[in-house]
């Protein structure tokens, strides 16, 4: 009976240590702030090796092109992500190298700010709302952080400068596929990112950090299909956008002719073609369309046609834990660039030849040689022909 009663009497503690254990066992619940995570990258250039005109520019793609040109921020970014709920996910970038005059450098600017709504349990359906990239394109939907050439080409990234737009954007794909697109990124072989397979969205249209200067919207859809084929990876891509872009009137020379209302059409359509490194790669994309352009023979701003692309060889080798890529660019653009003075009429003519060199995973270096052909001309710059070569380097550290 005493050895019975003093079982009676220790239950109470075999209970309360049973409950300790479990109250372990049990998951902690995640806090929102807890999901947050945060990276960045930074990019320092200087172009003017072997550089063989100093009148040679290129104001949408690197402004440090050509005389007084130097050693040059290009990118300090830190980027705010996370999975803060089942189907909400946001992101946040700015850049601390933003010019907010052409004599005041290295300012703070919002290039992404969004959240993604997700539509369903697995997110395969969801909203973006808020400032992104357009869907247009497949480098321009790359990271720079990831890409192989120092800039994007002319020809598609003249649609939408800084790649960003505010706007509401839908996107598709199958869980697996978004796996497929995170994993070409995370595996170092240069992908575009989770833009779905099917996108299609409206935004503002006058590009991002800008005021919408009309009541009609932009509209945009992209399908990218990346499939196996044996070892290789291919990914097939078509886009088109379509809307009324307004010349801001600060971007008007004196005495250059215009519509009274300064609204222009802006459309295009575009194929994308990406084989990717593994380790023989070949990028390839061409676009036409229409849009405002200056006409040197009337003095005016007009709707004109353009078109032009890029091909893209690669070499992808590891050794040692570090990568080097190889690669050679020949580009090609003809028509107007809306976001530059008087829309900017180009024929570009461009081949470059550099290699990616990966030492490890928070540092690189690209060395890239440019041979250019640019005829870029406004109301004040008429006959403007600057042909010339120049080597330029870039080191790049990611955090």
């Amino acid at each position: 009976m005493r050895l019975f009663a003093c079982i009676i009497l220790l239950l109470p503690f075999f209970a309360t240590a049973q409950t300790i254990e479990k109250t372990k066992e049990l998951p902690k619940s995640v806090k929102w702030y807890e999901s947050i995570s945060i990276r960045g990258y930074s990019q320092i250039r200087y172009n003017r090796l072997l550089e063989t005109n100093p009148n040679l520019n290129c104001e949408q793609c690197d402004r440090s092109w050509g005389d007084n040109g130097g050693f040059f921020m290009r990118r300090m970014r830190v980027i705010f992500f996370g999975q803060i709920g089942p189907k909400v996910y946001f992101y946040v970038q700015p850049d601390f190298a933003s010019s907010a005059a052409s004599d005041r450098l290295h300012f703070g600017q919002i290039r992404d700010a969004y959240f993604d709504i997700g539509l369903d349990n697995d997110n395969e359906f969801r909203l973006r709302i808020g400032q992104s990239k357009v869907p247009y394109g497949f480098e321009n939907m790359q990271s720079s952080q990831n890409r192989i050439p120092l800039d994007r080409n002319d020809a598609l990234n003249s649609a939408v400068a800084n790649e960003r737009d505010i706007g509401v954007f839908f996107y598709w794909a199958p869980k697996e596929k978004r796996k497929l697109f995170s994993n070409l990124v995370s595996d170092g072989l240069k992908g575009s990112g989770d833009y779905g397979m099917f996108a299609f969205g409206l935004y503002n249209g006058q590009t991002a950090n800008s005021p919408e200067l009309n009541n009609k919207l932009h509209a945009v859809t992209r399908f990218s299909y990346p499939m196996l084929v044996g070892k290789q990876i291919v990914e097939m891509g078509i886009q088109a956008y379509k809307g009324q872009f307004v010349i801001p009137r600060s971007n008007l020379s004196a005495g250059v002719k215009y519509k009274p209302d300064l609204n222009y059409t802006d459309e295009r359509v575009a194929a994308s073609v990406i084989l990717y490194p593994k380790p023989f790669g070949i990028q390839a994309e061409y676009n036409v369309g229409r849009g405002p352009a200056f006409n040197k023979q009337t003095d005016s701003i007009e709707v004109q046609s353009l078109n032009g692309g890029y091909i893209m060889l690669s070499y992808l080798k590891k050794f040692s834990r570090q990568t080097l890529i190889p690669f050679v660019r020949y580009q090609q653009y003809n028509g107007g660039k809306k976001h530059e003075r008087d829309a900017r009429s180009y024929n570009v003519k461009e081949l470059e030849i550099g290699a990616e060199w990966q030492i490890n995973k928070n540092f690189e270096l690209v060395v890239n040689y440019t041979l250019s052909n640019r005829r870029y001309e406004d109301y004040i710059l008429q006959n403007n022909l600057q042909k010339g070569n120049l080597l330029r380097i870039q080191a790049q550290v990611n955090f």
